[in-house]
Parts: structure tokens; C-alpha cells; sequence
């Protein structure tokens, strides 16, 4: 499942459109590494989302294309929520 999808299923992120966005400006990273919107995610990844102020690092459960809303927060995990330090200096 690409991972702009799977942000969408997982509703971390309200729109696809915003997810794929997120992803192309080098704000996902799986693994460890960034990703791009198209980027494959599978059960067991970790994912790092840069939100502005927030770090937010989850481990992939499960994956499908269309859960209900009561079952988008067991396709995930959370490990860690943290604030970022600013880049700007």
C-alpha cells in the first residue's frame, strides 16, 4: 500500500491529497528513510511524520484500503509523539 494512502486509511492525516504533500516535501520517513508519496509501506514499518511542531513515530499493524472509523486507530501503533525543535535559527 503506498504510504499516502495508508495515512488516509489510518486517518493520521485527514486527505490523501495532504498526505501526498506531506510526503513530496521529504516530511515522511519509513524506516528511517524518506519517503515520497508512492512509496511502499508493509506491516512492521515505522513511520516518522514531521507535522510543524511534532514528531509523531508509529509502527504499521495492519493494512486496509477502506476501514471504519471505530478500526483506523488499530492499523497503527503509536511509539513515540514528541516535540520538534525549530529548524529556523
Amino acid at each position: 500500500m503506498r504510504v499516502d494512502q495508508f495515512l488516509k486509511a489510518s486517518r493520521l492525516v485527514k486527505r490523501r491529497t495532504v498526505a501526498k504533500e506531506l510526503a513530496d516535501q521529504g516530511r515522511v520517513l519509513i524506516n528511517g528513510r524518506t519517503a515520497k508519496a508512492g512509496t511502499t509501506v508493509s506491516v512492521g514499518d515505522k513511520l516518522t511524520l514531521l507535522f510543524g511542531q511534532k514528531e509523531v513515530t508509529v509502527e504499521v499493524l495492519d493494512l486496509k484500503e477502506n476501514p471504519k472509523k471505530e478500526e483506523a486507530d488499530s492499523l497503527y501503533r503509536m511509539i513515540e509523539e514528541k516535540k520538534r525543535e525549530s529548524d529556523e535559527g
